[in-house]
C-alpha cells in the first residue's frame, strides 16, 4: 500500500509539474505546413500539427529532441528542456531540393527513377503481406468547412436548419468528427475495428473513410464512392509503366535509410491515376512517404481536387508502416462549395497482438460500451492534433445547442408552431408540412402538393390526388405511428377514392425495417401490380400521342402486411389482402394531337380473350429473402447487419384463396429471384437479376392474378433490372407452369470511353447488357443493348435491338437516369 500511495503521488506531481511546448512549423517562406509530424525521438510519441501549422505537446520536465517531418521536406531535429513553463518553437523546414543528389542517366537516356520503381514493384507484395497479424491504434479527425452554400439549386430551394451554427453565406464548420479506434487485422481479409471513443458533431463522417489506405495494391481505395467505385492505379502496381511515367527529383539520407523522391506523371488523362511525388527507400524498396493528387482530369468526381498524404516509419526491424495519413480535399458543385480533410494518425503498433481463437468473427466493427461518454477533458488529452479556433467554437455552439434541446421550455415549442408558414406555393406544387411540438411528443402532417397529384386518362379523365401522411413519434414510447391517407377523384366518370394505410414501426433497430400495418379503403389499380408505366408518362402518352398504356381497375380492399429483417441476413414480408375487384371503361376521348385515332379499351388487348368481370379475391402472400455473408456493427445494446458482398436470393409463394370471404380466385404461384452487383474495379460494375417462376396450379384466376412481364412502350426508362425495353406491356402474361427470365448490364465506368476524344472529356461512360424470357417454344422475348450514361452525371440513352417470334427484329432508343448522380434517383410511384 505504502509503495501504491508514493507512486501515485509521484505520479500525481509528474503530471502537474508537465509543460506544454508549442509553435508553428513552416516552410522556408513562412507559410504553414499543414498536418506536419512532431516526434519525441527515440519514441513512439508525438502530436500531428492542425491545418493552420500549429501543434502542441506536452512533456514532463526533461530533455527531448524533438524530429518535425513533412512530406517533400528534410526533417529538422530541435534538443529542447522541458521545464514546468510553457514553451514555443517554431520549426522551419526546407524542400528535399536543397539536398539534391547526383543523378546519373544511363546512356540509353532511361531515369534512375524506373530502376527504383522496378525494384518497389517486386517487393510490394511483401511489404503488402509481411505481418500476419497487426494490432494499431488510430486517431481519425474529419471537418468539413463550407465557403458557400447557395439559397437555389435547380430552382429547388436550399433548406437550412436556422441551428447550423453558419453564416448568412453558409460559411462555416459544417461537419466535425473524432475518433480514437483500435483497428486488428490478421491474414487473409480478416479485421475488426473497435471504437474506443467518438466525438461527433453533425456527422459520423470520421468512420467512413479508409483507416489504412495501401499503395502497396494493384487498385487504390482512396475512399468508398460507393458500390461503383473504380479506385486508382497505384504509382507502384504491377502494370504502373504503362500508365505512369517518372522522373527521379533528389537523394537525401535520413537516419542511415538512403531515400529517393520520384516525380510521378500520368502518361495519359481521364484515366484513374495520381500524380505528384513518392519517395522510395533505396535498396529496401519501401514506401518512405508520399504526396499525391487526384483531380478531375483523372476521373475524380463530385470533387474538384483531392489530397492524400503519408509518412511511413519504422515500426520493428524490416518493417515500416504509416504513421499519418492526410487526406485533403475541395469541391465546388452547384453552387456549393467547400473544403475538407480527413487526419488519420497511428500509434502503439503491434504485431503479435494475443488474438483468441474466435475473436475475428462476422462483427467487423465493435462500439466499445462508454464510446460516447468521453468529455472535453479527455479529448484535450488524447487528441494529437491542436484544435483550430473555428472548431473551438464549433464544438461550443454544438454543446450549448445540445443542453439547450434537453432543457426546451414550452415558450421554444409556442415558437417552433408560430413559425412555421402555410403559403398557397407550398399546398399547390412543393410539400406543405406541418409540426404540432411537445416535450412528450411530436405530430407532423405531410401534404404532398397537389398538382403533383394531377394526372390524366381515358378512364377518369383528369384525376387528382392528395398525398398526406401524419407521423406520431412519442419521447419517451418504443414506437412510432405513420397513417397515409389518400385521397382520389375522377373529374370524368365523378368516382371518389379514398384508402389509408396505418403502420406501427419500432424506434430502435431501424436498418432491420420492421413494421405492421393495415390498409383498406378503395382505390385505382393497374393490372400489372409492379406498374409499369407511371402516371406522368402515361398522362404524356395519352394527351399528346394518344397512346393510353396505362390498364385499370377498381377494387374496394383490406389488408394486412408484416415485414421485418433479422441479423443473419434474412428477411420476411408477409401479408393478407383482400379485394372486391370492378373493371372500369375509358369515358374521356380527348387528346391534343392525333384524334383521328382511336384509343384502345381499357381492358389489356393482348388479354382480350380473358373477361374481367366483377369478382371477390383474397390472397395470401410470403415472401422471403436471404443474403449470405452478412457483416455487423455491434453497438454496446445491439447489433445492426451492414450487408454483404454476397447475392440475394428472393423466394416468393402466393396463393388465391377460395370461397372463403366470397373469394373467387383459386391459384398457387411461385418465384425464386437471384439480384447481385459485383464491382471489378477497374473493369467495371456488373449487375444482375435472374429468376424463375410458375403456376403450381390455376384453377380460378383474373388478369391481376397472372405473370405479367414488365414490358415498356414509351421513349424512357428507369427499372432497368426489371424491365424489358421494348416488349409490349401484357403481350406476354402468363400463368404458364414454368418461365424464366434475367437480366443483366455492364457499366464500364469509363472503361474503353476514356480512350475516346470527348468521351472522356465528357466522363460518359459506356454501358451493355442484355434482357430475355422464356415460357414456351412460342412465348419468349430477347433484346441486346448498348448505350452511353452519366451524360450530366444523369441521364442514359440506350440503344436496344429486341426479337420475339414469328416477327421482324424491333430497334429502340430508351432515355433514362443512369451515371453517377443519376443512378441515385428514385421516382415517386
Amino acid at each position: 500500500m505504502k509503495a501504491f500511495l508514493l507512486t501515485a503521488i509521484a505520479f500525481f506531481f509528474l503530471h502537474t509539474a508537465a509543460a506544454q511546448v508549442k509553435g508553428l512549423v513552416a516552410d522556408e517562406h513562412g507559410s504553414p505546413l499543414p498536418y506536419a509530424t512532431i516526434t519525441v525521438k527515440g519514441t513512439t510519441s508525438g502530436t500531428t500539427a492542425n491545418s493552420k501549422g500549429f501543434y502542441a505537446l506536452t512533456l514532463a520536465p526533461g530533455t527531448y529532441t524533438l524530429v518535425f517531418e513533412y512530406v517533400g521536406y528534410i526533417p529538422v531535429e530541435k534538443q529542447l528542456t522541458i521545464t514546468d513553463k510553457e514553451q514555443v518553437f517554431d520549426a522551419k523546414l526546407y524542400t528535399n531540393d536543397h539536398l539534391m543528389g547526383e543523378v546519373v542517366v544511363k546512356s540509353k537516356g532511361e531515369d534512375p527513377a524506373y530502376r527504383i520503381i522496378r525494384q518497389a514493384i517486386k517487393k510490394k507484395s511483401d511489404y503488402e503481406h509481411q505481418t500476419d497479424s497487426l494490432s494499431v491504434n488510430i486517431y481519425l479527425k474529419g471537418i468539413i468547412r463550407t465557403r458557400n452554400i447557395p439559397k437555389k439549386v435547380l430552382g429547388q430551394k436550399v433548406e437550412r436548419d436556422a441551428n447550423d451554427g453558419l453564416d448568412t453565406m453558409g460559411k462555416g464548420v459544417l461537419l466535425l468528427s473524432e475518433s480514437t479506434i483500435k483497428l486488428d487485422e490478421v491474414k487473409p481479409r480478416q479485421s475488426k475495428i473497435t471504437v474506443l471513443s467518438s466525438y461527433e458533431r453533425g456527422s459520423n463522417m470520421g468512420l467512413n473513410f479508409s483507416k489504412v489506405t495501401s499503395f502497396y495494391t494493384n487498385n487504390v481505395a482512396v475512399f468508398d464512392l460507393g458500390n461503383g467505385s473504380r479506385g486508382y492505379i497505384s504509382p507502384i502496381a504491377d502494370a504502373a509503366f504503362n500508365f505512369y511515367r517518372y522522373k527521379l527529383l533528389n537523394t537525401y539520407t535520413r537516419d542511415g535509410i538512403t531515400v529517393k523522391t520520384i516525380r510521378v506523371i500520368p502518361k495519359r488523362k481521364n484515366e484513374p491515376l495520381f500524380s505528384g511525388t513518392i519517395e522510395i527507400a533505396d535498396s529496401t524498396w519501401h514506401i518512405y512517404s508520399l504526396d499525391l493528387m487526384l483531380t478531375k482530369e483523372y476521373q475524380l468526381e463530385l470533387i474538384d481536387t483531392l489530397h492524400i498524404k503519408q509518412l511511413h516509419s519504422r515500426i520493428a526491424p524490416g518493417v515500416w508502416k504509416t504513421r499519418n495519413q492526410i487526406l485533403s480535399f475541395s469541391f465546388n458543385q452547384f453552387g456549393f462549395s467547400g473544403v475538407g480533410s480527413f487526419v488519420n494518425v497511428y500509434s502503439n503498433y503491434n504485431l503479435h497482438p494475443p488474438y483468441a481463437a474466435n475473436y475475428f468473427n462476422n462483427v467487423v466493427m465493435k462500439y466499445d460500451t462508454g464510446y460516447y461518454k468521453r468529455d472535453s477533458n479527455f479529448w484535450k488529452q488524447q487528441r494529437p492534433v491542436t484544435l483550430e479556433h473555428d472548431e473551438k467554437r464549433y464544438y461550443a455552439f454544438r454543446d450549448s445547442l445540445s443542453i439547450l434541446n434537453s432543457n426546451r421550455p414550452k415558450t421554444y415549442y409556442d415558437s417552433l408552431r408560430r413559425h412555421q408558414k402555410i403559403t398557397v406555393w407550398n399546398l399547390l406544387w412543393s410539400n406543405q408540412q406541418y409540426r404540432w411540438y411537445s416535450k412528450n411528443h411530436t405530430l407532423t402532417y405531410n401534404l404532398r402538393g397537389l398538382l403533383k397529384g394531377l394526372e390524366y386518362n381515358t378512364v377518369e379523365g383528369v384525376a387528382l390526388k392528395a398525398d398526406q401522411t401524419f407521423h406520431y413519434a412519442p419521447v419517451k414510447g418504443k414506437y412510432v405511428y405513420d397513417l397515409r391517407w389518400n385521397l382520389r377523384y375522377g373529374f370524368e366518370n365523378h368516382h371518389f377514392n379514398s384508402y389509408g394505410t396505418f403502420m406501427v414501426k419500432p424506434k430502435e433497430l431501424p436498418y432491420r425495417n420492421r413494421y405492421l400495418s393495415v390498409s383498406g379503403g378503395k382505390r385505382v389499380s393497374q393490372f400489372n401490380p409492379d406498374e409499369p408505366i407511371n402516371a406522368l408518362t402515361n398522362t404524356f402518352y395519352t394527351l399528346f400521342f394518344r397512346s393510353n398504356f396505362m390498364k385499370l381497375y377498381e377494387n374496394r380492399f383490406g389488408s394486412v402486411r408484416y415485414n421485418n429483417r433479422f441479423e443473419n441476413g434474412l428477411g420476411m414480408y408477409a401479408e393478407l389482402l383482400y379485394e372486391d375487384r370492378m373493371p372500369l371503361q375509358n369515358t374521356s376521348g380527348f387528346s391534343f394531337f392525333y384524334r383521328d385515332k382511336d384509343f384502345t379499351p381499357n381492358h389489356p388487348g393482348a388479354l382480350r380473350q380473358i373477361a374481367f368481370n366483377p369478382h371477390q379475391a383474397l390472397m395470401a402472400s410470403l415472401t422471403i429473402r436471404y443474403q449470405p455473408g452478412q457483416k455487423y456493427i455491434q453497438y454496446p445494446s445491439y447489433k445492426a447487419s451492414i450487408g454483404s458482398d454476397k447475392p440475394v436470393f428472393a423466394l416468393n409463394y402466393t396463393a388465391g384463396i377460395p370461397q372463403l370471404l366470397g373469394s373467387d380466385v383459386n391459384y398457387h404461384k411461385w418465384s425464386l429471384e437471384m439480384t447481385h452487383d459485383k464491382n471489378f474495379r477497374l473493369a467495371g460494375l456488373f449487375k444482375y437479376r435472374i429468376g424463375a417462376g410458375g403456376f403450381l396450379s390455376a384453377d380460378a384466376y383474373s388478369i391481376p392474378d397472372m405473370k405479367h412481364f414488365n414490358g415498356n412502350q414509351t421513349f424512357y426508362n428507369i427499372k432497368y433490372l426489371n424491365s424489358f425495353q421494348l416488349a409490349p406491356y401484357y403481350a406476354y402474361s402468363n400463368v404458364a407452369r414454368f418461365y424464366a427470365e434475367g437480366n443483366i448490364e455492364h457499366h464500364f465506368n469509363g472503361l474503353l470511353t476514356n480512350k475516346i476524344p470527348l468521351f472522356n472529356k465528357l466522363k460518359w461512360n459506356l454501358v451493355a447488357g442484355s434482357n430475355a424470357f422464356y415460357v414456351n417454344k412460342n412465348q419468349y422475348y430477347a433484346e441486346a443493348f448498348a448505350g452511353i450514361e452519366n451524360i450530366f452525371k444523369l441521364f442514359r440513352v440506350d440503344v436496344i435491338a429486341g426479337y420475339q417470334p414469328l416477327l421482324k427484329t424491333t430497334y429502340g432508343v430508351r432515355v433514362g437516369l443512369g451515371g453517377l448522380l443519376g443512378s441515385a434517383f428514385r421516382f415517386e410511384q
